[in-house]
């Protein structure tokens, strides 16, 4: 079987729909920036490899009135990990470590760490980096942990930590994990932490200014950290804590919108796989290991900028990096940033080569929501679409002559077409009779629009018929040469008039839920104050909606529907009583 053909994006216009985005968003960010009292808002895009458009708001230095920008200066706190992760990465792939050694093989002050549980393991560089080694969330103590020097952090380790948990068995966010993963690297490297990103990440990058003390740099202009106090600006004095050793690992880089842009168009550029060179820093493949969520983390409401409703998103911690999906974005991989005068936040997303950065100079400013907020805008007004999966050879082929099967049987063609399980699974006779009663209910079929290509080895598409249709989907078996393993078939007709009443009522339901519409609309029994809670849920999970799509149903008791709405899409099962003509019951699930 030859190579994958890597996704591609459908390039008509896209390039210029970004483009006439990229200016929208100087207002958005100075809204932000005023509504919640930021001296200074610093932001960029990055698309196609490269900072798109960057912009900043207010002021980087309030006391010396001087004008945030670009190439400003911002601590970026947390953000990074994703640095510390990246140099434990490079080490592995040299073979100077593995990820599930023992951390302290490395560290031997953890040597006389006492675990929770008798039948705890010990803690490995791998669980350190996934955020599940079990010691306690630490942000408030960990934000002020930057000035401890490598003697005092020795001795911080050998009187012992406390444990939350087990290793390996959940994720707590931990700060001291990261600072030991900076010795780590320094006792691998055989030189400091801060040395090694300096010499074998940030140089090859080219990011001249990036750095871990400001007083070490000649830049024109630096974020001052602030906090408003009795309605007054002041300085915030934590925020000029030194990177004194191996802990800046955690937190400790300084950067500009400009040169994090191409930390972000360095993890953007290891989607797809392909052929092709490598990044000078680390290879693709393990660029895209970091950004696979390893360990979970109950999903969660991530908040918009100006007030709109939050928007679900579920998934996980990676190496340095949540990584996961999110409504309306699909694939994001992401990392906040927060200390005394600072908040920031970097995230991008692999399948639309589209990636954001927001710095504030605030104490733990709200960086979060403007960036998903800038992020959104873009691929809403651009119609950034992800890339287009391409089918394999042998797809292209199994869904042709399926499309022949189900049209009129015939032996010979499905046994060319088959793989051993099929006929096991539901019998030739069955199949037969299948498609019979599929000519006897839809009339000729016929294939009508695209081709839905889940991956290169899995499709689905539609037969349209005198009367309905259906929905044929295939996945081939991991057999030389691929043939179809499974063939599922959704035979739908469009609604009728009274569950197209339904339907219609339940999409003005969604807009405004209210017991009394639940009444109207749904049959007696049904729990109206549970429907109306879920109807919301519903509204705040993806906004306003409208029918997208019949999937399934018969179109008079069942249909199955693909509701659109502003911020996700989600599958609707409603079932209709026909003696009243009020629903029995509305079952919804999100999808991507």
């Amino acid at each position: 079987m030859p190579h994958l053909p890597p996704p591609t994006f459908d390039e008509a216009g896209r390039a210029d729909r970004i483009a006439a985005a990229l200016p929208e968003l100087d207002a958005i960010a100075a809204e932000f920036a005023n509504k919640h009292k930021l001296p200074a808002l610093a932001y960029g895009v990055v698309a196609g490899g490269s900072l798109v458009h960057g912009g900043a708001t207010g002021w980087a230095d309030i006391a010396a009135q001087q004008q945030a920008s670009a190439t400003t200066l911002f601590r970026i706190a947390s953000m990074t990990k994703s640095f510390a992760a990246l140099a434990v990465l490079q080490l592995r792939d040299a073979g100077a470590l593995a990820l599930d050694d023992r951390a302290d093989a490395y560290v031997p002050e953890l040597a006389s760490l006492v675990y929770p549980t008798a039948d705890a393991p010990a803690i490995t560089l791998r669980h350190l980096l996934t955020m599940s080694a079990g010691w306690p969330e630490d942000n408030a103590w960990g934000d002020r942990q930057l000035a401890l020097d490598d003697a005092s952090f020795s001795a911080l380790l050998a009187r012992g930590v406390p444990f939350a948990s087990a290793p390996g068995t959940q994720y707590e966010y931990s700060n001291l994990g990261y600072m030991v993963l900076g010795r780590v690297v320094s006792c691998v490297a055989g030189m400091p932490f801060q040395q090694y990103v300096n010499e074998r990440i940030l140089a090859p990058l080219g990011m001249t200014q990036t750095c871990w003390n400001v007083d070490s740099m000649t830049v024109l202009s630096v974020a001052r950290g602030h906090e408003e106090v009795d309605g007054a600006w002041v300085e915030e004095p934590l925020a000029w804590m030194r990177s004194a050793g191996d802990t800046a690992a955690f937190g400790g880089l300084y950067t500009t919108v400009e040169e994090l842009a191409r930390w972000v168009a360095l993890f953007l550029s290891a989607w797809p796989p392909r052929e092709g060179d490598e990044p000078a820093v680390l290879r693709r493949a393990s660029l895209r290991e970091m950004q696979q969520a390893a360990t979970a983390r109950p999903p969660w409401l991530a908040g918009t900028a100006l007030g709109e409703q939050a928007a679900p998103e579920a998934g996980g911690y990676g190496f340095g990096l949540f990584a996961g999906t999110a409504a309306g974005l699909g694939r994001i991989v992401q990392h906040a940033g927060g200390l005394p005068g600072f908040g920031s936040h970097m995230a991008w997303l692999p399948d639309r080569d589209l990636g954001v950065v927001a710095f504030a100079n605030r104490t733990y400013a709200p960086a979060v929501p403007i960036a998903l907020d800038l992020l959104r805008h873009v691929v809403t007004r651009a119609d950034a679409a992800p890339r287009r999966v391409h089918p394999a050879p042998a797809l292209t082929a199994a869904r042709e002559g399926a499309t022949r099967l189900l049209q009129r049987w015939n032996d010979d063609l499905a046994d060319a077409l088959v793989a051993d399980n099929f006929f096991l699974d539901l019998s030739r006779e069955r199949w037969q009779q299948r498609v019979a009663r599929l000519r006897t209910l839809h009339g000729d079929l016929v294939p009508e629009g695209e081709i839905e290509i889940d991956n290169p080895l899995r499709c689905s598409w539609r037969l349209c018929g005198e009367r309905g249709w259906c929905n044929v989907s295939l996945t081939l078996a991991p057999t030389m040469p691929p043939r179809i393993q499974e063939i599922e078939i959704a035979s739908v007709l469009p609604p009728d008039a009274a569950m197209q009443a339904a339907l219609d009522g339940l999409l003005a339901l969604i807009a405004a839920p209210t017991l009394r519409g639940v009444g109207r609309l749904f049959a007696r029994g049904v729990d109206r104050a549970a429907m109306r809670d879920r109807l919301r849920l519903v509204q705040l999970s993806i906004g306003p909606c409208a029918l997208d799509a019949i999937t399934g149903g018969d179109g008079s008791t069942r249909t199955v529907a693909r509701l659109a709405g502003t911020k996700g899409r989600l599958i609707a099962t409603v079932t209709l009583d026909r003696l009243d003509g009020k629903i029995r019951s509305a079952e919804f699930r999100m999808v991507e």
